[in-house]
């Protein structure tokens, strides 16, 4: 029988800046269970008048890594809880969180076969938690990752991704969408069907897709991807609001 998830308090024991805007928070969870990759944590901030706001944070890190995880946080200027959990939370301050959550957007190195990963922007975020725990695994499987940023400054994860990429049969691909630096060898457009069929053709039309972003590029990924031939049933999409993609 499933337990009933319950709030916990989490202590923060580090931050990690990844880019401007996102920043990495490991928790401590005195309640720690094993999440699958692609799942997320409520977050709960409640001020000292009683007044509370909650938000959803994808984990980052791979299930492996036992009694701690990782949640990127993007600062959304306006936001309620990112701009307090980015520029003001401190290692060994404490808060609610629950989870992990999510049942439809996962995956694991139980599910054989070739994967394909779509991201913009922190959507790159449960991706990489399935990324981290397929090199942990030891995954074999063909594997590629096709993410896209307004600048490179932007691409969340960049020096691990590289790392990731030289072994065990993963490929990444980047493409910027505002400006790109000199000398940039990656893609230089919105996704698109052509960018689409040249990252997904070597997979085979067997490859598990998903892709995580912005309303608008999930659904241009997600459409393009049946235009070229990937059945809809192969294909997992999870969205959030506007970022940088």
């Amino acid at each position: 029988m499933k337990r009933p998830l319950e709030w916990q308090i989490a202590t923060v024991k580090a931050l990690r800046t990844e880019t401007p805007e996102v920043k990495t928070l490991t928790l401590s969870l005195p309640d720690w269970m094993a999440h699958r990759p692609g799942q997320h944590y409520d977050v709960r901030l409640t001020a000292e008048d009683g007044y509370s706001a909650q938000r959803s944070y994808s984990v980052a890190s791979e299930p492996e890594r036992t009694g701690e995880i990782d949640l990127a946080v993007e600062r959304i200027a306006d936001g309620e809880v990112s701009p307090f959990l980015d520029d003001t939370v401190a290692v060994g301050d404490r808060f609610e969180v629950r989870g992990p959550i999510g049942g439809y957007f996962v995956w694991d190195s139980s599910i054989r076969g070739p994967l394909l990963l779509v991201a913009g922007g922190s959507g790159v975020v449960p991706l990489m938690a399935m990324l981290r725990h397929r090199a942990a695994a030891g995954g074999k499987d063909p594997a590629r990752l096709l993410y896209s940023a307004r600048t490179y400054e932007q691409i969340i994860y960049g020096q691990e991704l590289d790392v990731l990429a030289r072994k065990n049969g993963l490929a990444v691909s980047y493409t910027l969408t505002r400006s790109q630096p000199a000398g940039w060898k990656g893609y230089a457009r919105r996704i698109d069907d052509a960018m689409l069929e040249e990252v997904s053709a070597p997979l085979g039309r067997n490859a598990l897709a998903f892709i995580c972003g912005p309303t608008a590029l999930v659904e241009v990924a997600a459409d393009g991807l049946e235009r070229v031939g990937l059945p809809a049933d192969r294909i997992r999409t999870e969205r959030f609001g506007p970022s940088g993609a």
